[in-house]
């Protein structure tokens, strides 16, 4: 009698965000992905709306950053099919490629930034690649970007390698945005950065989101990041997205990888602070001053 192979069980939950956002900017949708005979995604389905920020989770071998890599054209599927705004990125050609990542940024884990290349040169690199601005637009462009990110002008001649760790995060978030994109891809955002700096850049890229309208796909196994930035949280395992929803949601699921990865102490620290955080937020706006509606003067006795 032949063999059957494992009927795969359906997600544990799938939700859509709580929030008001636009229509999905990624899907994806049947997606496999395999290393030789290894298969890392088996029937993978994901959408990512406009304007949320979604996180992917996930046990190390779940391939986050190859499923992050595919979204950007940098790896093809062994099948499936990758949307990114309405067109199939798993077959577009190096030219169709090379268009659409005008629509994106993508900020890499250790910033990516060509060391040979001054700050302002690897900030204005996107723009000089596109043919078409002059240099007085790039020059003007390039200080805009770099006080957006919080990075002073004063570091625009210095190397890469003169930067601390948290300036060359921002000065790769910079160049991620140079040209304005609708979609940022952001890979472990807050890793190699003290609490401080970690805070300071998350509360920067929660400015962003908000001034700009972006929608952010996010890589990060830090849990201070992944609860205060998410919109929703797709969880990686057994080979699909077990689990897709906002953060409360995500810790009801009952699952081993979840409850190691966010139940644990690092878990129920970041809960707290996140709890926190919520609690502020709830008395900030409970003390609003209220005005009082007008009333029609009574008459005097």
């Amino acid at each position: 009698m032949a063999a059957t192979t494992p009927e795969r069980q359906a997600p544990r939950l799938t939700m859509k965000p709580d929030e008001k956002v636009g229509p999905a900017v990624v899907e994806i949708e049947g997606l496999w992905t395999k290393f030789g005979r290894t298969v890392v995604h088996q029937d993978l389905n994901l959408e990512i709306y406009g304007g949320e920020i979604l996180s992917i989770v996930g046990g190390s071998g779940t391939g986050k950053t190859v499923l992050l890599r595919q979204m950007l054209g940098l790896e093809r599927p062994a099948r499936g099919c990758v949307k990114v705004f309405g067109e199939d990125i798993s077959e577009a050609d190096a030219d169709q490629l090379k268009r659409m990542r005008n629509h994106w940024g993508m900020l890499f884990q250790q910033g990516a930034m060509y060391s040979a290349l001054t700050v302002f040169d690897n900030i204005a690199l996107p723009m000089r690649e596109l043919r078409a601005l002059p240099e007085d637009v790039i020059y003007d462009a390039v200080l805009l970007k770099m006080n957006m990110v919080g990075l002073g002008v004063e570091h625009a001649k210095k190397m890469p390698s003169d930067l601390s760790g948290g300036m060359i995060k921002r000065a790769s978030l910079a160049r991620a945005l140079a040209l304005e994109p609708q979609l940022l891809f952001l890979d472990e955002p807050t890793a190699g950065l003290d609490p401080d700096l970690s805070d300071a850049f998350v509360a920067l890229i929660q400015s962003l989101h908000r001034e700009l309208g972006l929608t952010v796909v996010m890589v990060t196994h830090d849990l201070d990041t992944l609860f205060a930035l998410s919109t929703r949280i797709a969880v990686l395992a057994e080979k699909h997205v077990i689990a897709l929803g906002p953060t409360r949601d995500i810790l009801k699921v009952d699952h081993p990888f979840i409850k190691q990865f966010f139940l644990g102490a690092r878990g129920q620290r970041a809960l707290e602070v996140l709890e926190e955080q919520e609690h502020v937020r709830a008395q900030e706006h409970a003390n609003l001053p209220f005005k009082q509606p007008a009333q029609a003067n009574e008459p005097e006795n």
